[in-house]
């Protein structure tokens, strides 16, 4: 048997050489020995390897369509037995090598292997981490959820700066749209161009490495050694450690996946990768200091990278290589300085909400930051909201074949509805629930005057009881969660409400405790007709209650001499109360609340006041019936029967 592996070994050498070259590649000659410092670039091999290792296996689940790569991604995270630590390892390995890169040019210019005669062997360095790069920025689009879609379209608009940039911007994303073309070309990038270039210039490097070896010298304290076993040894403990360190992170972390991506809704809290974060905030520092985005984005950078590959020919001069290295430890910390800088602003809320300035300018300075600090955490907790959300109905009714963006988003009011709010409602009115969390409505002026208008109601829990009881109550309906924000709730310079209206009329007839104004409440929101409250109206219907409260509305306290509430005849001096809240109600009034308020109406558009040609409305059909159905919250109840009746699933399957 031995004879037979011999002879086999004997005969693969013959053809191949095998031997000679695993001899030259574990007995090459350390001058000083074996170090340390020399890993990174063995880890930065390794690394790349396991990038391809798991990108070939995230590549058979992967579909490269705007249709299905988010669903792809989420089958890879989600359902794909092992599937997360698989996507993980691959997303925070190209991390590493992002860490690595900086380290590794650092250790080649501090031992200057970067001088004659291995100058070419370093500018191969130099477009390998350009590549490096190039793969960080095109992987960031893959996954194709909000956060990668919009970060991508930033980073590509960039493009168009330099002259010519136009083109260059098109060839990339495939035309003038982001859309499926953009996807196909990154994927190609990714997956293809971009891999190919590095193992050809990885090989040249190795090789170039090769054939001028070790800068360093050997002598009597530090002798020579060849590269097996301790330098082996040194790298291979070093790149099990990386291993070690990113598994862990993935299990702590796990991959980041956001919500599908959505052209029609922009994310506000788009941002590259933590790597890359050193631009946006230079590009922010520009702005600042009145300049152009073309010096940041472009000459800078540019201005960067040509002293790089000049370092071979500035350490030639007297001194030049104590410039290049002062010069790189100084483009390393203020790249470390400005990343630090952009996470701070985007926490800046959390973490100087109480450092308020007394100087006027950078108090002003101050609160545009707790501002746009706020913002970023808004939009971050509204992707993770929906993100949560579609898993719960992907978890439901899978994912369907047009998609899970248009079969399952498009059609879903719990996360349609808020952003439709935000875009259209958000200006005058907020929908924040009693702990002060939902989406917050505008800001009144600096110099209000407790005057003018500036808001509309909080419409959380819009036609509930609860919401109809504080608009009953004289002390709440004059706050800015009902009218104060409002002309209705305006009160002169001798404190008389300038509107003779329903704000008027409850401070002066209503009082919260009496019973009959419980039932009204009780009676004008079961007109909604919401399913959270079906049981309780029905009680209500039952034990007389809602007769009690229609009586004291129209006998008591004469609502109907203002309000119409099934009858005949019209007042049409307030909001007809008949069917108030309901689907149908609710859609008529913000399709046309003059219907409603006539010459009353407060500042409120019309967003659908032309069902013959829909292209004049401000909203569409489809948008309407969702912002009306979360308003109402019946789909919030249905979310919370959906993931009873999943968890009912998920605990019947688990049981022997």
């Amino acid at each position: 048997m031995n004879a037979l592996i011999s002879n086999l070994g004997n005969w693969l050498d013959n053809r191949t050489g095998h031997r000679q070259l695993l001899s030259e590649a574990l007995y090459e000659n350390v001058p000083g020995g074996s170090r340390w410092i020399y890993v990174t670039g063995s880890m930065l091999v390794f690394a790349f390897v396991v990038q391809v290792i798991t990108g070939i296996f995230l590549w058979m689940y992967y579909s490269p369509s705007s249709q299905n790569a988010w669903e792809s991604v989420y089958y890879i995270q989600n359902e794909l037995q092992g599937g997360w630590l698989l996507r993980g390892v691959h997303h925070y390995m190209a991390q590493a090598m992002i860490v690595l890169l900086p380290l590794h040019l650092l250790q080649v210019v501090l031992c200057k292997a970067y001088v004659a005669p291995r100058e070419i062997n370093y500018w191969l360095g130099l477009v390998l981490m350009l590549i490096v790069l190039g793969l960080g920025l095109t992987g960031y689009l893959l996954p194709w959820d909000q956060k990668g879609y919009w970060a991508t379209k930033v980073a590509t608009e960039l493009m168009s700066l330099p002259p010519g940039g136009g083109y260059l911007q098109k060839l990339v994303v495939g035309g003038s749209e982001y859309g499926h073309l953009t996807l196909t070309r990154f994927f190609a990038l990714h997956a293809g161009v971009l891999p190919g270039l590095l193992v050809l210039v990885l090989g040249l490097h190795i090789a170039m490495f090769r054939k001028h070896g070790i800068t360093a010298h050997s002598s009597e304290r530090r002798p020579d050694e060849y590269f097996w076993p301790a330098q082996v040894l040194k790298d291979s403990v070093a790149c099990l450690v990386l291993l070690m360190i990113v598994v862990a992170v993935v299990c702590w972390r796990g991959a980041e996946l956001g919500p599908p991506a959505e052209p029609t809704e922009s994310y506000g809290a788009a941002r590259p990768e933590w790597y890359f974060l050193f631009l946006f905030q230079l590009l922010k520092k520009c702005e600042v200091v009145g300049a152009s985005e073309f010096v940041g984005a472009i000459v800078v950078p540019t201005l960067v990278m040509i002293f790089l590959f000049a370092l071979p020919l500035v350490a030639k001069v007297r001194f030049g290589h104590v410039v290049n290295v002062m010069v790189i430890l100084a483009i390393m910390m203020s790249a470390g300085y400005l990343t630090y800088e952009a996470i701070d602003h985007d926490n800046f809320a959390a973490r100087h909400r109480n450092d308020e300035p007394s100087d006027p300018e950078k108090r002003l300075l101050w609160q545009e930051r707790i501002v746009d600090s706020e913002r970023f955490h808004e939009a971050q907790q509204q992707a993770h909201h929906e993100y949560e959300r579609v898993q719960e109905l992907v978890d439901f009714f899978g994912i369907p074949r047009e998609g899970a963006s248009v079969g399952l988003v498009r059609n879903d009011p719990e996360i349609q509805g808020p952003r439709i709010f935000r875009r259209t409602c958000a200006s005058c009115h907020s929908y924040l629930d009693p702990d002060g969390a939902g989406i917050p409505g505008p800001e009144p002026p600096e110099d209000w005057d407790g005057r003018t208008p500036y808001g509309a109601p909080n419409l959380y829990g819009f036609a509930s009881r609860a919401w109809i009881a504080g608009l009953l109550d004289p002390a709440r309906i004059e706050s800015t969660d009902y009218f104060g924000a409002t002309a209705h709730g305006m009160r002169d310079e001798e404190g008389a409400f300038k509107s003779e209206g329903m704000v008027e009329f409850v401070h002066e007839n209503l009082d919260p405790s009496e019973d009959d104004v419980k039932a009204m409440a009780i009676t004008l929101s079961a007109e909604a007709s919401l399913i959270s409250q079906r049981d309780a109206d029905a009680v209500a219907k039952s034990d007389g209650t809602l007769d009690a409260g229609r009586e004291a509305m129209i006998d008591t306290y004469s609502c109907t001499d203002c309000h119409r509430f099934h009858q005949d005849d019209d007042p049409e001096m307030a909001p007809d109360l008949t069917g108030y809240g309901s689907a149908k109600w609710l859609y008529d009034f913000i399709a046309n609340p003059a219907r409603f308020y006539g010459d009353n109406n407060d500042r409120m558009p019309a967003f659908a006041q032309h069902p013959d040609e829909p292209a004049r409305n401000l909203l569409s059909e489809h948008d309407m019936k969702m912002l009306v159905r979360w308003l109402r919250g019946d789909d919030h109840d249905l979310s919370l029967k959906l993931r009873a009746q999943v968890s009912a699933q998920s605990a019947s399957t688990a049981e022997p």
